[in-house]
């Protein structure tokens, strides 16, 4: 089983409903130290990427069967930045995605992204 983040509030890293999993809003937390060490905005991804992958593994699944993806951005100009990262976790046909940038993040990240996973067959 991979390491995920702990939750830095009262909230749950993920919860399965029925067919679905819902992955909270994850930010680039290094899992064996629950540190933020990652300093770019592609680094930050990255890091959330593989968490997010890591709680869809630990689960049985895998980035095939997120449906849906919000991204949210500190700053709208590393749209592109993420988006290359981002290709690189997901093959066609392509989760449905949101995208925003907001004031600030928590912990004063880059980036988060929040996932939905299909769990049925």
């Amino acid at each position: 089983m991979k390491k995920i983040p702990e939750a830095v509030g009262p909230y749950s890293a993920f919860r399965k409903a029925g067919d679905f999993l819902y992955i909270s809003g994850q930010i680039a937390i290094n899992p064996e130290n629950q540190k933020i060490e990652a300093i770019t905005v592609e680094e930050q991804a990255k890091q959330v990427l593989e968490n997010i992958k890591a709680i869809l593994e630990n689960n049985g699944l895998t980035t095939q069967n997120v449906i849906k993806t919000t991204v949210l951005l500190d700053n709208i100009a590393d749209f592109g930045a993420v988006n290359e990262i981002y290709a690189n976790y997901f093959v066609e046909p392509f989760p449905a995605r949101s995208a925003f940038a907001v004031d600030k993040l928590p912990k004063n990240v880059l980036v988060e992204i929040e996932a939905i996973a299909y769990c049925g067959k």
